[in-house]
């Protein structure tokens, strides 16, 4: 069955960001950075601001359980801005030849609600999607099913007749791909953009 749709996780296939932009400075020690941003500042907790929570709740939260790093926790959103360091080039590649070739792009993002704003001022090239999807604004973040759910209906609202099968989701996080693949779609793990550019062609994509 051929591919009419592609939709695009962000991070990680077309943003490049990283905390350890900021937290290298912050906490120069390899060790206790680590620990850090594995065990307090992790994506289990920012996880719970891209579904929703807001980021005042999140880090007052974080901070009153560890107060010990009050300040590094607090200045992880003040400096979120300085982790978004721009765009990935291979794949900008893909997004930008699947344009070319007429493919109708989505996004489907973990992002939390108030730092979407600075992306969408910072990044013309998000206009290119037809719809993004923000898990923030939608108050549930992938792998939860009913957020492919709700993607999926505002893909058939441009394109009334798709199925699921003929959507192709990209992402950097395997079980984001595992679910949008119980869903339906063909989900491919964004390990590098050569092989995800591949595993396109080998569904029938011009690229």
């Amino acid at each position: 069955m051929a591919i009419k749709a592609v939709v695009f996780d962000l991070g990680g296939v077309l943003f490049d960001w990283d905390a350890e932009y900021v937290y290298r400075e912050l906490i120069p020690d390899d060790a206790a950075r680590s620990h850090f941003l594995g065990h307090i500042c992790n994506g289990a907790w920012r996880l719970q601001q891209d579904a929703g929570q807001s980021l005042q709740a999140g880090t007052d939260e974080l901070a009153a359980a560890h107060p010990q790093h009050e300040m590094l926790i607090r200045l992880f959103y003040r400096r979120w801005p300085e982790m978004l360091r721009g765009t990935l080039p291979d794949g900008m590649a893909i997004f930008d030849a699947l344009r070319q070739a007429g493919i109708p792009v989505y996004a489907l993002t973990n992002w939390a609600a108030e730092t979407w704003p600075y992306a969408l001022t910072h990044y013309p090239f998000l206009q290119g999607f037809r719809r993004i999807v923000v898990s923030g604004q939608e108050g549930m973040a992938k792998p939860a099913l009913p957020l492919y759910l709700l993607t999926h209906e505002r893909i058939v609202m441009d394109m009334p007749d798709i199925t699921p099968q003929e959507i192709a989701f990209i992402d950097d996080t395997r079980v984001n791909t595992e679910a949008a693949a119980r869903f339906g779609w063909q989900g491919i793990h964004h390990t590098a953009a050569a092989q995800t550019a591949q595993r396109l062609r080998t569904l029938g994509l011009p690229l």
